[in-house]
């Protein structure tokens, strides 16, 4: 049991390493009162394919590393009250 803490421990803390690397470097998505007045338009290539994009890529790596970081969490959480 005490192999298992140890291992999830360590999956802990790369995955909160690489979430917070990934946090950090994501660009700001939203255009604020600029896309107001100017009246962007979303119907364009770009965003149709903006999950292909690295961008997309990038934002998807890390709603997925955050679900696993609150499995983690959840699971030490379970053995350290065992």
């Amino acid at each position: 049991m005490e192999i298992a803490k140890w291992i999830l421990i360590v999956a802990y803390i790369i995955v909160a390493f690489i979430l917070i690397i990934l946090t950090l470097s994501q660009s700001k998505e939203d255009a604020g009162l600029s896309s107001t007045i100017t009246g962007s338009s979303t119907n364009n290539f770009y965003e149709k394919n903006k999950g292909r994009t690295k961008e997309g890529k990038q934002k998807r790596w890390t709603i997925i590393l955050a679900v696993v970081f609150t499995i983690l969490t959840i699971s030490l959480g379970i053995l350290y009250m065992a």
